[in-house]
């Protein structure tokens, strides 16, 4: 090997060694999920539609670039940079979609409070207009009768109750949307695994039956025509 060669061998080298080092460091950063707060629920059904929306396009842009990595020479590297980017937009949406839903949730809170308050002053106004209108003489003399008990403070016991039950079905319902992602995520790896295999076994099977066809074509051109 002469001198040129081999510097033209160690300069290969490095430059291998500095594309897989520059694939490496070229994922995207996490992003911030801090939301601006929603202020009315029109904005929040604005923001879920919106997030609906931009999960299409994220899901239609990681296809593309999943597509644009099988022409690429370093593939792995390049599927693994698109589906942290995918991972971080969807993180993003996840975030604003939360927040959404929190503000309708706790607005419909505060619209029973505010209509349960309305009722009950509604309900003390009448007792007082009618404790104010002087007593009518009974026809006839019998028991009194006990005064209505508020049903105010019953209803409000329902509604925290009603309230707490939603709440921990909001929160069992992200939990099982959370292990199902998690599982639907497990088996997509799982079965880009097995189609990369997959390739790999055809490509070396058609490698080697490219060597062996080859060699048995070598071997006949050197057997002598009798």
């Amino acid at each position: 090997m002469t001198r040129a060669q081999s510097l033209l061998r160690h300069a290969g080298a490095a430059l291998v060694a500095a594309l897989l080092a520059a694939c490496a460091t070229q994922r995207p950063a996490s992003v911030s999920t801090a939301v601006p707060p929603t202020t009315s629920v029109a904005q929040a059904n604005e923001r879920l539609a919106a997030v609906a929306a931009e999960r299409a396009a994220i899901e239609a842009r990681h296809a593309e670039r999943e597509r644009v990595c099988y022409d690429k020479f370093f593939v792995n590297s390049c599927l693994d940079e698109a589906r942290d980017r995918r991972r971080v937009a969807l993180a993003a949406q996840r975030a604003i979609e939360v927040e959404a839903e929190h503000f309708k949730r706790k607005d419909a809170v505060d619209q029973r409070d505010k209509a349960i308050a309305e009722a009950d002053a509604k309900f003390q106004a009448e007792e007082a207009a009618t404790s104010a209108q002087p007593p009518v003489a009974p026809k006839t003399i019998g028991p009194v009768l006990p005064a209505r008990p508020s049903s105010v403070p019953g209803r409000i016991a329902k509604r925290n109750a009603r309230a707490a039950e939603e709440a921990a079905s909001a929160s069992a319902n992200a939990a099982t949307r959370a292990a199902r992602a998690a599982a639907f995520e497990e088996k997509r790896k799982k079965s880009e695994e097995r189609q990369r295999a997959v390739a790999q076994r055809k490509a070396e099977r058609a490698a080697d039956k490219a060597a062996k066809e080859k060699a048995a074509a070598a071997e006949k051109a050197a057997v002598p025509a009798r």
